[in-house]
């Protein structure tokens, strides 16, 4: 079932995407897609094997590798200054480990957009698969690399960081690619706001060179707070429609635990088939009003 005229937007969220994989493994089974997705950071991971249509296989990396510390640990961080293992996660895994299918992702003819952070600007950087070409992991890396725990990526001449730095929920950017009408799928409970960040001092020691990354991150609550304000209006005059978690989360940012984060995963997927009957309504009736 195709949402014609309707986007798909990922929040990230690091491994609270588990919950992003359990609602996109529900729609692979009812096979509902969309002619448009974008997402930044751990949304764009998991979009990758939605659109390739890969069945269990976001449960498979993100859950199965969790333990490892090869995927997630202290250890990468002290020989390599990053705590996701890079390498492992976006070349062994894909590559080697658990095949990423290339070929039907890309005979798939839905957009993906992978929203990524530009150092030098402070300013979202989004990449269409007419820009990566055969080269998505690229764009998924960068915008999944976070501040302080992943090195920059160079990608097509800039220099980019995690895409949820400066669009952490890409809704206008689908907006203005077309789509007024969005399903969005978030990783925080409703009610969630973010606080100013506590490390300023080390924002500004860390990335000394980056002034407009370093602007972009001291003001990311600012821009995490205003868009959950408008997409709850927008939900309100039935533009939008909002998934996200229904009980309070238990994950962090960098869990581990393989049944914690089995238990987020079946959130996701129960989430998903409890409105699943009110997502098709909502799209019944979006679908009539553009027709007419």
């Amino acid at each position: 079932m195709l949402f014609e005229r309707t986007g798909l937007v990922l929040e990230g969220g690091g491994m609270r995407g588990v919950y992003t994989a359990g609602v996109l493994e529900f729609f692979l089974e009812k096979e509902i897609e969309f002619p448009y997705v974008i997402g930044v950071s751990a949304g764009a991971c998991i979009a990758a094997s939605y659109l390739s249509k890969q069945k269990g296989r976001n449960k498979k990396v993100n859950i199965g590798f969790a333990g490892n510390p090869k995927y997630l640990s202290w250890r990468n961080y002290i020989r390599n200054r990053e705590l996701f293992g890079m390498d492992f996660v976006f070349d062994e895994i894909p590559n080697k480990i658990v095949p990423y299918d290339y070929e039907a992702f890309h005979n798939n003819q839905s957009e993906f957009v992978i929203g990524t952070t530009d150092c030098h600007t402070g300013e979202p950087v989004y990449h269409y698969k007419k820009d990566y070409g055969k080269d998505v992991l690229t764009p998924i890396r960068a915008s999944s690399s976070l501040p302080f725990v992943a090195p920059i990526v160079e990608f097509q001449s800039r220099h980019l960081l995690d895409g949820g730095i400066s669009s952490p929920i890409p809704v206008k950017k689908a907006e203005l690619d077309g789509f007024k009408q969005n399903v969005v799928i978030l990783t925080r409970n409703k009610g969630y706001k973010k606080s100013p960040s506590r490390f300023q001092y080390l924002i500004k020691r860390k990335y000394p060179q980056y002034p407009g990354l370093r602007k972009a991150m001291i003001n990311r609550y600012n821009v995490y707070n205003e868009t959950i304000d408008y997409l709850e209006r927008e939900e309100e005059k039935g533009n939008v429609f909002i998934i996200r978690p229904q009980q309070p989360l238990k994950v962090g940012r960098m869990e581990r635990s393989p049944k914690r984060l089995e238990e987020l995963y079946h959130q996701g997927y129960n989430d998903a088939q409890s409105i699943h009957e009110d997502l098709l309504a909502w799209r019944g009736v979006r679908s009539q009003f553009i027709t007419v």
